[in-house]
Order: C-alpha cells, then structure tokens, then sequence
C-alpha cells in the first residue's frame, strides 16, 4: 500500500475522528439512496394497493423497473469518471427529488419513469459511496468502520417502516412526501463531509513504495471475478420476493393484526446488527465462506415465514432475512477489493448489476404467480433453493479454487 501523508485537514483532526465521520457520512448516504430511494416502496406499497392507486400486477411492474433502473445504472457505473463523492452528492440531490415526485402525481408512467430512474441513481450512489467510504476507511487504517457504512440501509429501511406505521393513515402521498424531507436533511448533513479536500488522502508525490498489487496479476482471478459476479447474482433474486412484498403477504396471512407494519422495521434492525457482526469478523476469513453461510441464513428465513405463516414465523423470518442482508453486500465488496485493489470499481459494479438482474427476476415471477396461484408459497420456496443452490457455488469455488492470497 502507498505511504500517504496528511495535510491539514488531517494534522487538525485525529484519523479516528476522521474514519467515524466518514463511515456516518457513508451510512447516511446508504439510508437515502437504499432505504428510501429504493425500500421506501415496500412499506408504502400495501397503501397504494389500498387507495386503489394500482393493483398487484401493477405493484410488480414499478417494482420491477426499479431494479431495472438498478441494473442499468450498475453497468453504466464502468463509465462513469467523475469524481466518486461528487457521483455521490449527484445522487443524494437525484433521490430526493424522485422521491417527492413520487408523492406529487398518481399517473402510473411516471411512476414508471420515476422508479427506473430512482434505481440508476441507487446504483451509481451505492457503488461510489461503498469505493470512496471503504477506500477512505483502507487508507486511515480503520477498516473496522466499514460494517457502518452498511448499516445505513438499515436506518432507512426502519425509519420508514416506523414512519408508515404511525401516519399509514395519512395515505402513501404524505408518505413519499415525508422521505423525501427526511432524505433532504440527511442530504444536507454529510454534504460538507463528501466535500472535503481528498488530497489529505492522496499519494505522497514520489513515494517509493508501490501500491500492493490487485489480484488480477495473479492466475485465475479473472475466474473468480466471473464467479463472484454470478453467485453474488443469487441473493439478488433470493431476497427480493420477501423484500418487495413482505407486508402484502403478513397482511395477508394476519388480517386486522398490528404485527404486518413491525416485521419491515424489525428486518431493518437485524440489517443494522448485522452489518456490525459482519465488520467484526476476522478480516483473513474467506469472504466466500461467509457469503455462503449467508445466504444459508436467509434461505431458512423465507422458508420459515412459510412454514410457520404466523407473528412469531414472520418475526424470525423478517430477522433472519435481515441479519446477512448488507453482510452480503459488505463481503462481496471486500472480495472485489481483493481481486481489483484500488481499482475495484468495475467489478463492483458488475456484481452490483448482476444482484439487480436478480432482483427484476423477483417481482416479475412472484406477482403473476401469486396472482395464478393465491399464493405466495410457490415463489417463496423458488427463492429459498436458489440461495440454498448459490451457497453451493461458492462453497464449491473455495474447495476447489486456491486459497486467496493476502
């Protein structure tokens, strides 16, 4: 790794005060452009069902293009040369206006072109916010803030269930209106933390020691990075059915009950505490390893909440989906770090546009075959196995590939 060499802006403060303000910045940029630019219509949908606005079918669709935006917007990543806090201050401005133009009209187009455009922008804030908060963290020395930044979905996706829940009554145009507000404050308070002066983490003109090289040098990382685009790919589809339509069916299978506006929030919290876990495991354990043995743990919570179709199935569902949530999303940008070094953008992006292709897969199968079948039972399990069959691709990749080098 490169010496570096503070400027000001790092002699007046102390490195640890330095990596938890970028990690929060990170975090709340993650709240915006994941729990509100995208998860905000889980939790907001079963109120636009009701209010007539669109039905099931319909509710698909706008999920659906959303990921679409997703995917586009994590290809078209590669050619993006902009500065990374400047993409990223770009896409807090961007989801926040998507998100109130939701709220001020009801035409389903522009619904439609709103949430396509609302997931490019996710994508192109995700990835740039995880390359500059990780290599930010990487170069101050404390990677252990990292599990932070991913906690930010979590925040969002909680303060937006609680949000619903207490002004449900208000209908889903208040509710757009309101994230958008919430995203605007939080817009505001990293805005001058992704604005600092990046020469406080520049190389150091004419250093002598060479940047450690990506493992692209190395024989086979070219197939790693193909597998690691694929299988990252699975959870894409495997959480997507239970993210986008979890309070639909709670309300389904507990009509009158208080518990359907709980399980979102609680999915968010077990996000937060597990993105923290994920941070604290030890940095020489194969992220491969702990991909799979994520995916193992949200392929047993779908399958509970199928199972067991009652509060406490969906509490530990909505839990155990929640905890490898960002898990994931942390492991699989470590392991692209791995093999592209500073330069891992692109296979970030990549893997990011594979896991959206998952994720318009999911709404596009679930919605018509619950629609046929009365059921979302036969979609469930359909994500279950295929995260249960993409745990054993990596765990397949570990024994027979060679053993990363550090």
């Amino acid at each position: 790794m490169n010496d570096y060499v503070p400027d000001a802006a790092l002699v007046s403060e102390p490195r640890p005060h330095a990596a938890r303000r970028a990690a929060l910045a990170c975090m709340a940029v993650l709240a915006v452009a994941l729990g509100v630019g995208r998860f905000a219509f889980t939790p907001l949908l079963p109120l636009m069902l009701h209010g007539g606005a669109l039905d099931l079918r319909q509710g698909g669709w706008l999920a659906s293009l959303n990921y679409a935006g997703y995917f586009v917007g994590a290809i078209s990543c590669v050619a993006l040369r902009f500065a990374p806090a400047r993409i990223v201050r770009a896409g807090l401005v961007a989801t926040v206006l998507l998100t109130l133009a939701m709220g001020l009209t009801r035409q389903f187009w522009i619904w439609a072109a709103v949430r396509f455009a609302a997931g490019a922008v996710s994508a192109w804030t995700f990835v740039f916010a995880s390359q500059w908060g990780l290599r930010r963290l990487a170069r101050l020395g404390a990677n252990e803030w990292g599990g932070v930044i991913y906690t930010g979905p979590g925040f969002g996706i909680i303060a937006t269930g609680l949000w619903v829940s207490a002004a449900g009554g208000l209908g889903a145009r208040v509710g757009w209106i309101g994230f958008g507000l919430i995203g605007a404050l939080l817009a505001a308070l990293v805005w001058a933390t992704l604005g600092e002066d990046m020469r406080a983490l520049a190389p150091r003109a004419g250093a002598g020691k060479k940047a450690s090289p990506a493992r692209e040098d190395h024989e086979g990382s070219r197939a790693e990075a193909f597998w690691l685009v694929l299988l990252y790919g699975v959870p894409g589809f495997g959480y997507i059915i239970t993210a986008t339509f979890l309070p639909v069916i709670a309300r389904h299978a507990l009509p009158g009950s208080a518990w359907p506006d709980l399980f979102w929030p609680m999915f968010g919290a077990a996000l937060i505490a597990g993105a923290l876990l994920a941070a604290r495991l030890p940095l020489h354990w194969d992220n491969r390893t702990m991909l799979a043995g994520c995916y193992v743990v949200q392929a047993v919570g779908i399958a509970l909440g199928i199972v067991w179709p009652n509060a406490a199935g969906f509490s530990f569902g909505s839990v155990l989906i929640g905890l490898p949530f960002t898990a994931i999303t942390l492991f699989a940008m470590r392991e692209a770090r791995v093999l592209r070094g500073e330069h891992a953008a692109a296979l970030m992006g990549y893997a990011t546009a594979a896991y959206g292709v998952g994720q318009i897969a999911g709404p596009l199968v679930a919605a018509p075959l619950a629609a046929s079948t009365g059921s979302f039972s036969p979609s469930l399990w359909l994500a279950a196995a295929a995260l249960v069959v993409g745990a054993a691709g990596l765990v397949w990749r570990v024994r027979s590939g060679r053993a990363h080098p550090r």
